[in-house]
């Protein structure tokens, strides 16, 4: 009760610095706080039984079909060593996503981190709130970076079927992704044949390999979405005011508000789009479109002859990842991505707009080099692009 500060305050001030210790001395195993949040969202407290290995054998031969069909079809791995699968539940797809997302996350959470601090001008610097708040803006990388990252794979792991759902690149010579229990419930819901889902959901998750094993397609994209997360304006103010309302004298229950108020990116960010992302979202819309039109064609070529209720499944699938729910919604703004059904329907009618003028080896030279990547203004006008790609050098 010593400088006149209340006992109330102390209080507060003490917990929450002993909250900080806590998380700086955790730092070296914050991989396991953000995994067990992600077990924790994705399974919302239930256990999962691990995959029958009669399933996962199964699986594995639909990939081996699969793989044979895009290789004949794109031409895209021609130069492979196999394509290889990892069957999982919820919690080992979101430890695969952690890790293979990290550097997205780290991105944003640096820029997140770097407008966040005390406010200036507004409290002495003797204050205890200042030196609180500096203290908080140094260890709340780790905090937010733990928390978003658990958090949102938790949400995609719900839902997810493989490890493109998001059309975001995973690294090189990594197996694909199935996530066989939500990929079963999903048909017996929708009454599919499940086999012929499954096959479905290796040809999406073999396509997508194939495009993103192109090294020129998988820089452009994971350059673009890195920038992009790494340029987010913070409002350091609106973050203060969330912290704000918090009762720090309430021992236990102040940390679970903390943990619901870092819980939720929505509340917590205090983030606006800045310039620099205006500029970069057209050219990651542009590209994002081109790829899921290009997927989808190639799927098209080879499951309307490959599998027998092709159409149903893709009716029911296509739906279904334009009625994203809102965590995942959040997930891909966080992202940049734009996958509604003009942003899908966009890509589909460059890639009919070059089949007509050019077939498929017109089609093919999208992988030919870096330069060949259409713009945004070309994706809208398919006859554009033909003619600037065939331009003398």
């Amino acid at each position: 009760m010593s400088d006149g500060v209340p006992p109330d305050d102390l209080g507060g001030m003490g917990f929450l610095n002993d909250l900080m210790r806590l998380v700086q001395a955790q730092a070296g195993g914050n991989n396991e706080i953000v995994r067990q949040l992600a077990h924790t969202t994705a399974n919302e407290g239930r256990s999962e039984p691990n995959i029958d290995p009669t399933d996962r054998i199964a699986v594995e031969q639909l990939v081996r079909i699969a793989e044979l069909q895009v290789a004949s079809t794109t031409g895209l791995l021609g130069g492979s060593t196999g394509v290889s699968v990892e069957v999982g539940n919820r919690s080992q797809w979101a430890d695969r996503t952690i890790n293979d997302y990290r550097p997205l996350f780290e991105h944003l959470s640096s820029a997140l981190v770097s407008g966040m601090g005390p406010p200036s001008g507004e409290v002495s610097p003797d204050d205890p709130v200042t030196a609180m708040m500096a203290n908080l803006s140094q260890v709340m990388g780790p905090i937010m970076l733990g928390m978003m990252t658990g958090s949102m794979v938790g949400h995609l792991a719900r839902r997810s079927h493989g490890g493109y759902d998001l059309p975001v690149p995973r690294p090189i010579g990594e197996p694909v992704l199935v996530l066989l229990p939500n990929v079963d419930d999903f048909g017996r819901d929708w009454s599919l044949d499940r086999d012929d889902l499954r096959l479905w959901v290796c040809l999406h998750e073999v396509t997508h390999q194939a495009v993103f094993s192109v090294d020129h397609v998988r820089r452009r994209v994971t350059d673009l979405l890195e920038r992009y997360a790494g340029a987010f304006d913070t409002d350091p103010e609106r973050i203060g005011r969330q912290f704000g309302g918090l009762d720090l004298s309430a021992g236990p229950d102040a940390l679970a508000g903390l943990q619901d108020t870092l819980g939720d990116p929505e509340v917590l960010l205090g983030a606006v789009r800045s310039p620099e992302q205006e500029a970069i979202q057209p050219e990651l819309t542009a590209i994002i479109a081109t790829i899921t039109g290009y997927v989808d064609w190639a799927m098209d070529s080879i499951g309307e002859t490959l599998i027998g209720s092709y159409s149903m499944i893709t009716e029911a699938l296509r739906r279904r990842r334009v009625e994203a729910a809102a965590g995942d919604r959040f997930v891909e703004r966080i992202l940049g991505l734009h996958l509604n059904a003009e942003q899908y329907d966009r890509g589909t009618a460059f890639t009919a707009g070059v089949l007509e003028r050019a077939g498929t080896d017109g089609l093919s030279r999208l992988f030919d080099n870096a330069e060949n990547l259409p713009t945004p203004a070309e994706v809208d006008a398919p006859g554009l692009w033909l003619a600037r790609i065939d331009l003398p050098s």
